[in-house]
């Protein structure tokens, strides 16, 4: 399922390959997020050009949008969107928590966490759900991703001791769960690390979690609001403790040196809406030159771009990057043209999927 092909002497940063029902993946690796069965502003055909070999998509709003029926009908995800790469799940838990203010005005919104689950209010409509680690697995069973993710509670960055170790106990039960209602299927299932930023909870967590004998092992519950340092100390302490010979997987994060910086300390895979999400808003991503790992960004709305005939990115396998111009661009965003929000697309994830390649490149080479 994962095997081990490089160690580096530099660091800990590792290369390997992970096997899915469809498709080997080179690690470490960046997964485009696909919320709802799409990467936003491009198709699947974009995707691939782009070199994605993975991309991770949202079990809570697929659950609601298109819905389980649906699902079932066109025999999973893969064939609705027409993406037969591998896919990553995750449990939906996540939005149940933070998309709840979301649903009233004025009112307490429902998110009733009992030791089956979680009651919630749905963001669409209001209607009241109840999701169990087995129910978050049946709809991911339905999505048919290859990697699927437990239920938990990711406690906020600056709770107190008392909260992170009430909501790592119900995270920890609800993996044991999950455990117990894993899918026959060759499909792989994560545990996913927990404990805010308190080492002694995060070992806790580390050594039950173990204990279950997972695929794989996330670690959740970071850049929602903590210091990168404080990131960085959690890494620390909480990667040495996961198995060499399962995959490792940072959930959320992050910007391009944060990624290098995790890489260092062990972990092989992550997700991110940056390049997507600063895309929208005009920020664009680009490498230095002649530099292996250093990157710039430039907001081209600013009015110094208005006449900037440089080309958006003459080095892209995108026609459209090599062919407009910034200044066209900057344009776009103007006059509030879709195409300007998926030239920026385009533009970031191309730098993403080709800045895990250079750090692949970088351990291969010993530099990282």
């Amino acid at each position: 399922m994962f095997s081990l092909k490089k160690k580096s002497s530099k660091s800990q940063a590792r290369m390997g390959t992970l096997n899915t029902r469809h498709g080997k993946i080179p690690t470490p690796f960046f997964m485009p997020i696909a919320t709802q069965g799409v990467v936003k502003n491009i198709s699947v055909q974009e995707l691939e050009k782009a070199g994605a070999d993975i991309v991770l998509a949202n079990t809570y709003h697929l659950y609601f949008k298109p819905g389980q029926k649906t699902l079932k009908k066109a025999k999973g995800l893969h064939n609705l969107m027409n993406w037969q790469g591998p896919m990553l799940t995750d449990s939906g838990g996540f939005q149940v928590f933070s998309l709840a203010h979301k649903l009233v005005k004025n009112k307490k919104p429902l998110v009733k966490i009992i030791k089956q689950g979680v009651y919630f209010q749905s963001v669409y409509d209001g209607s009241k759900h109840l999701f169990t680690p087995k129910k978050v697995l049946e709809i991911q069973k339905d999505i048919g991703s290859d990697i699927r993710m437990v239920l938990d509670i990711c406690s906020p960055a600056k709770c107190s001791k008392k909260q992170a170790a009430s909501d790592l106990a119900i995270t920890l039960d609800w993996a044991r769960a999950a455990k117990k209602n894993k899918s026959r299927d060759k499909s792989l299932l994560f545990g996913i690390v927990q404990g805010a930023l308190f080492e002694d909870l995060r070992k806790e967590s580390v050594e039950e979690l173990l204990k279950l004998n997972f695929n794989g092992y996330a670690i959740g519950g970071l850049a929602v609001g903590e210091e990168t340092e404080e990131m960085y100390q959690v890494l620390d302490y909480t990667v040495p403790r996961l198995p060499e010979n399962k995959p490792r997987y940072l959930m959320g994060v992050g910007y391009p040196e944060q990624i290098v910086e995790a890489v260092k300390r062990g972990v092989d895979m992550f997700d991110c809406v940056i390049p997507t999400r600063e895309a929208r808003h005009g920020r664009l991503y680009y490498f230095k030159k002649r530099k292996q790992l250093e990157y710039l960004t430039i907001n081209i709305k600013l009015e110094k771009f208005s006449r900037d005939l440089k080309l958006i990115n003459p080095g892209s396998v995108f026609p459209e990057l090599r062919q407009y111009t910034r200044a066209y661009l900057r344009h776009l965003f103007s006059i509030n043209e879709p195409l300007a929000m998926r030239l920026a697309t385009l533009n970031n994830l191309e730098f993403y999927l080709n800045w895990m390649k250079k750090i692949r490149e970088n351990i291969r080479q010993g530099r990282l």
